[in-house]
């Protein structure tokens, strides 16, 4: 008896341990779940393209024209001015926050001829980690909540989430292909409707994002253009963000002009550039801001209290790179003119090679992208379900069956546009003749199985 009651005692017991563990574990999962959701600036912001396509493309059997990145060798000098800064001690140490001395002061010599006006090298350049940082420094440290953003599309596709951390509005424009445009089309043909446009500014407009020239597109925006948008935010007192990280890839016939140069927009204006694509050195993640000293501060602020510095080496190579180039500005062995001359052939062999495979493709200014209307395809994609943008799946559909990777140009647009985009896809040719070739092959013989 003494046994059994012990026995009952003790199941007693761990029925009550358990309750009590249970509602303890119960309260430990109320707390985790309250403390360990997401913050609420990056709600609705998990999902990338670039997470979702290219790690897809990275087969080695399938052809890469997605991502923006060249698989052409960078200019031999700056390689060699990478592996000298790293064989000096100091250069393996922090340097200035804001921008390694010598980069900035390189900076400041190309962009005053560009600009033709000294630009100071320590009150109004900062040097980030790639264009990247340049934007998201300029909206954390000039875009406040409640304010509005006007970005054009298509856009490049961090503008959005950057203005939503930033607890402000992003608010669309598209560009819009010519009515009476059927074939030749060029990026020129896609324009900003003048009262449309208009329409966006209001009283809650801290800014305009322009891309120039514009990725995906390829659109060079005249100075006309550049005129009318500057007009609207002299009158709206709006800043002007703009990303022209493409300034030297810009073709024949068709000029890159910085709308912070036109009258009573240097005070006003943020202007973005990088490394990666001056010197096709995408991986050495580097890239700079330009303005007026009232505006730059505060994007220093937001660096200082965040990634702090750059690396020294990459620095003091990019900047050897940018002296050089300095010199030979125009001249043709200056490499800011002569990558636009190589591309610009690339350009139109890949053109040449997507209309004879029956496809319609947008020749652009500039920059290293073409965008491709597929609609000519009548590619049958209904087996694929209609969760996503008929683009998504068509390159879904392409990276599996034809082995041939690019990018959906519904990624860089809001969802009121999806259906005026969703027929293109964006291809990159800053790329080796081999991979060209490998590229052609695969739409000289898109009909075979």
């Amino acid at each position: 008896m003494n046994v059994a009651r012990q026995v009952l005692n003790c199941s007693r017991f761990a029925r009550h341990s358990a309750n009590i563990n249970y509602r303890r574990f119960c309260t430990s999962q109320c707390i985790m779940t309250s403390r360990h959701t997401h913050a609420k600036r990056i709600e609705g912001l998990d999902k990338n393209v670039w997470v979702a396509f290219t790690s897809v493309a990275a087969d080695p059997s399938i052809v890469n024209l997605g991502q923006g990145y060249p698989d052409i060798p960078p200019p031999s000098y700056v390689k060699e001015a990478l592996a000298q800064a790293a064989s000096v001690d100091q250069m393996n140490q922090y340097t200035r926050g804001f921008g390694h001395p010598s980069l900035v002061k390189a900076l400041s010599q190309v962009y005053g001829k560009v600009y033709g006006r000294e630009i100071d090298p320590f009150k109004e350049i900062l040097v980030t980690v790639g264009g990247y940082g340049s934007l998201f420094s300029t909206m954390q440290g000039l875009v406040d909540e409640g304010d509005e953003v006007i970005i054009i599309e298509p856009f490049f596709d961090c503008y959005v989430p950057m203005v939503r951390m930033a607890g402000a509005k992003p608010v669309m424009i598209p560009l819009r292909l010519k009515s009476e445009k059927k074939k030749d089309i060029r990026s020129a043909d896609w324009v900003l409707d003048p009262d449309e446009l208009s329409s966006k500014f209001n009283s809650k407009t801290k800014a305009i994002i322009i891309n120039n020239p514009n990725n995906p597109i390829g659109k060079v925006f005249t100075r006309d253009e550049l005129q009318m948008i500057a007009d609207l935010c002299i009158k709206h007192d709006t800043l002007c963000f703009s990303d022209e990280v493409y300034e030297w890839l810009v073709y024949r016939g068709h000029q890159h002009i910085k709308i912070a140069t036109l009258p009573g927009m240097w005070d006003r204006t943020i202007t973005v550039s990088s490394a990666g694509k001056t010197f096709s050195v995408t991986g050495w993640k580097l890239g700079w801001s330009i303005g007026p000293e009232h505006l730059i501060k505060h994007l220093q602020t937001i660096m200082q209290n965040t990634l702090y510095t750059c690396p020294t080496p990459l620095q003091e190579a990019v900047a050897q790179g940018m002296l050089l180039n300095c010199e030979l500005m125009g001249q043709p062995e200056c490499y800011f003119s002569s990558l636009a001359e190589e591309l610009e052939g690339k350009r139109d062999r890949l053109a040449a090679i997507l209309l004879e495979a029956g496809m319609t493709p947008v020749i652009p200014e500039g920059g290293y992208f073409m965008v491709v209307d597929v609609t000519s395809l009548n590619q049958d994609l209904s087996h694929m379900g209609d969760d996503e943008a008929y683009d998504y799946r068509f390159v879904q559909w392409m990276i599996k069956e034809k082995k041939l990777a690019a990018i959906p140009v519904t990624a860089f647009v809001g969802d009121e546009s999806k259906k005026q985009f969703e027929k293109y896809i964006r291809l990159c040719f800053i790329k080796k003749d081999s991979t060209l070739d490998a590229a052609e092959n695969i739409l000289k013989n898109w009909t075979k199985i």
